[in-house]
C-alpha cells in the first residue's frame, strides 16, 4: 500500500495554506509535526477527501483520490481536530449511527463497537448521553468512530487534545497495536505523542515540508546541536530572547538550560544527547529563522 502526495498546494483566496507539498508513505505510523497554523489540518482534510487541492494530486496505490474519493473512503478512518458529536445520543447509539453511515453490517458493527468501548475505557459510560461527557471522553468517542471500519488508512488530527496522561498512553498503545499493514498519519504539535510510536517523522511549517525521515536519522542529524549550561535565574528571560531554549530546570546552583544551536552558545556549555523535541524545535526555529542551516 502506498499513499503519494504529489506537489499539493492549497490557497484560500490570497493565503497559501500549502505549497508544493510532496510525501510518499507506506505502512506504518507517520508523525506529522508542526506548530499551530502550519497547514496540518488543511493537509489532513485533503487526504480525507473533504477538500480539493488547488494544485497537485494524491494517489492511493496509483488511484487519484481527488477524482475517485470512494476508493479511499471505504478504507479510511478520520478523526478531525474539530470533531463533533450528537449530544442527545449515548456512545453506543452514536457509534451505531456512524457504522450505518460507513455502511458496516450492524451485526459486525455491534461487536466492533463493544471492543472499541472497552479499548478506550468507555464501556462503563456507554449508555450515558454524550452531551454529559467530559472533553476527553468526547475525544475518545471520536477516536472510536475513526476505528469503526478497521481502516487501512487512518488519519488523526491532534487526537490527544483533552486527554489526561493515562488516556494518552492508552491511545498511543492502541495505535501501536494497529500499525502493521496500515498507513497511519498522526498530526500533532506535541512531540511526546509520536516519539515512541512513529516509524517516520515529517516536520512542516508555513505549509511546507521541512523534513521527512526516520526518527533515528533525525537524532543522528541533531548530534552536536544541543547544549546545556547553567545561568542565574534572572538571566533566563534574556537568554530566551537570544537563543532557542528547549527546556529549563531550576537547581540549587541556578537554572540548567537546554539550548539548540549549531555552535557552542557559551564557553562553558556542554554538548548533550538530542531528543526528537530538540529536532522539532531546530527545524521550526533555528533553520527557518536563518533560511536554512546556520553557518
Amino acid at each position: 500500500m502506498e499513499l503519494l502526495i504529489d506537489q499539493v498546494s492549497k490557497k484560500y483566496g490570497s493565503k497559501q495554506a500549502l505549497g508544493d507539498f510532496s510525501l510518499r508513505l507506506g505502512s506504518g505510523v507517520l508523525g506529522l509535526l508542526g506548530p499551530n497554523g502550519a497547514g496540518k489540518s488543511t493537509l489532513m482534510k485533503i487526504l480525507a477527501t473533504l477538500m480539493h487541492p488547488t494544485e497537485g494530486k494524491v494517489t492511493l496505490d496509483g488511484i487519484n483520490i481527488v477524482n475517485n474519493p470512494k476508493e479511499l473512503r471505504k478504507n479510511l478512518g478520520y478523526l478531525p481536530q474539530d470533531f463533533g458529536v450528537y449530544p442527545n445520543l449515548n456512545a453506543i447509539e452514536f457509534l451505531e449511527y456512524m457504522a450505518a453511515v460507513k455502511g458496516l453490517p450492524m451485526k459486525l458493527a455491534k461487536l466492533r463497537i463493544q471492543d472499541l468501548l472497552e479499548a478506550l475505557n468507555l464501556a462503563q459510560d456507554a449508555k450515558r448521553k454524550i452531551g454529559g461527557y467530559s472533553g476527553g471522553m468526547k475525544q475518545r468517542v471520536g477516536i472510536a468512530q475513526a476505528l469503526l471500519n478497521d481502516p487501512k488508512v487512518l488519519i488523526v488530527d491532534e487526537p490527544t487534545v483533552g486527554l489526561d496522561p493515562e488516556e494518552r498512553i492508552r491511545f498511543r498503545n492502541l495505535l501501536a497495536n494497529m500499525a502493521s499493514g496500515r498507513i497511519i498519519i498522526l498530526s500533532t504539535h506535541i512531540v511526546s505523542d509520536i516519539e515512541s510510536l512513529a516509524s517516520q517523522i515529517a516536520i512542516m511549517s508555513e505549509g511546507r515540508l521541512l523534513q521527512h525521515t526516520l526518527p533515528e536519522d533525525l537524532l543522528v542529524e541533531m548530534e552536536g546541536k544541543v547544549w546545556e549550561c547553567t545561568v542565574p535565574s534572572r538571566k533566563l528571560p534574556e537568554l530566551q530572547q537570544s537563543h532557542v531554549v528547549s527546556r529549563a530546570f531550576q537547581r540549587s546552583d541556578g537554572m540548567h538550560v537546554r539550548i539548540i544551536s549549531n555552535r557552542r552558545p557559551f564557553p562553558d556549555a556542554e554538548m548533550i544527547a538530542p531528543t526528537l523535541e530538540d529536532a522539532y524545535l531546530y527545524y521550526i526555529s533555528v533553520r527557518t529563522e536563518n533560511g536554512g542551516d546556520e553557518e
